[in-house]
């Protein structure tokens, strides 16, 4: 048994769909694993609302000063989560955050400096990476040499608070990163019928070996959530994720997992730092792909 003393109390910030499962993933941890580590303490909401899974509502105050919470998940709307984060790192607090981290880059420099100064855990949760058809394409394209790729992503309308489409969407340019190395934008452009809430990004990106690779996100009203690609290869074409059977484990499970090997010191350094590289590269990226966006689109009007 865990004594309370080894347990990390954990605070969730925002119950929306991320921290509804996560309050359930620390009631139910995997079995055995550095989840169980992880003891939730309470939840904070801009609501009033009653408990959440037998878990209490408590204030950011209490959160913030008492000694048993050592941990918060930040799951609030994206454009929240940089005052959340700073809040909690400046009180000694590890945090795991849902991406995107920050709506800048330079932001997200400012809060990973913060957290090595406190000496604390900072973790953007990535869970497209963790998906069992994920893993099988990355296995599919190891070791081929890319020509030229296709990402086409479509959404239902974005709501407010989730930020210009190169940080909400950095799910699929995480993808391309970590299937193709670091990328650098070439040309970005952004096309926007707010009456009907249609929007439309367009990313050029150019891999390392100067090979093409574009990324669209797309939202609007009917639209289905799916990715569309295309990876040309010297050998082969890959126009489909390939088919993969779901993992026993949970994919928000195994970034809990991940998280709290790292609050156990049992992730090898050479790992967190690939992994804050990623993390900062793919925000300077959205953060450039948002600049040439706007530009294009001010010389329009």
């Amino acid at each position: 048994g865990n004594s309370e003393k080894d347990m990390f109390g954990s605070v969730v910030v925002g119950i929306g769909t991320a921290g509804f499962v996560r309050v359930r993933d620390m009631l139910a941890p995997l079995p055995s694993s550095a989840a169980e580590k992880l003891s939730v303490k309470g939840f904070i909401s801009r609501r009033i609302l009653e408990e959440q899974q037998g878990v209490k509502q408590i204030t950011v105050e209490d959160a913030l000063s008492r000694d048993d919470i050592k941990v918060a998940f930040v799951c609030t709307e994206n454009a929240a989560h940089e005052e959340n984060i700073r809040m909690f790192l400046e009180a000694g607090k590890h945090v795991c955050v849902e991406y995107p981290m920050a709506m800048t880059h330079k932001t997200a420099v400012e809060l990973w400096d913060l957290a090595q100064e406190k000496g604390v855990v900072l973790h953007e949760e990535h869970i497209e990476l963790l998906t069992a058809d994920f893993k099988q394409l990355k296995k599919d394209v190891a070791g081929k040499r890319l020509e030229e790729g296709f990402l086409h992503f479509t959404g239902g309308p974005l709501k407010p608070g989730f930020g210009f489409p190169a940080f909400s969407g950095i799910a699929r340019l995480t993808w391309l990163v970590d299937l193709f190395g670091e990328l650098s934008v070439t040309a970005a452009s952004m096309e926007e019928d707010q009456q009907n809430k249609y929007m439309k990004m367009t990313a050029q990106l150019i891999t390392k070996e100067q090979k093409p690779l574009t990324w669209i996100e797309e939202w609007a009203p009917g639209l289905s959530r799916a990715k569309d690609i295309n990876f040309r290869f010297d050998s082969c074409t890959i126009t489909q994720l390939p088919p993969a059977t779901r993992e026993p484990v949970g994919i928000f499970m195994q970034d809990l997992v991940l998280f709290s090997q790292k609050l156990l010191g049992q992730v090898p350094r050479d790992q967190l730092h690939a992994e804050r590289r990623r993390v900062l590269h793919c925000l300077e990226l959205a953060d450039r792909i948002q600049q040439l966006s706007l530009q294009g689109s001010a010389q329009d009007t």
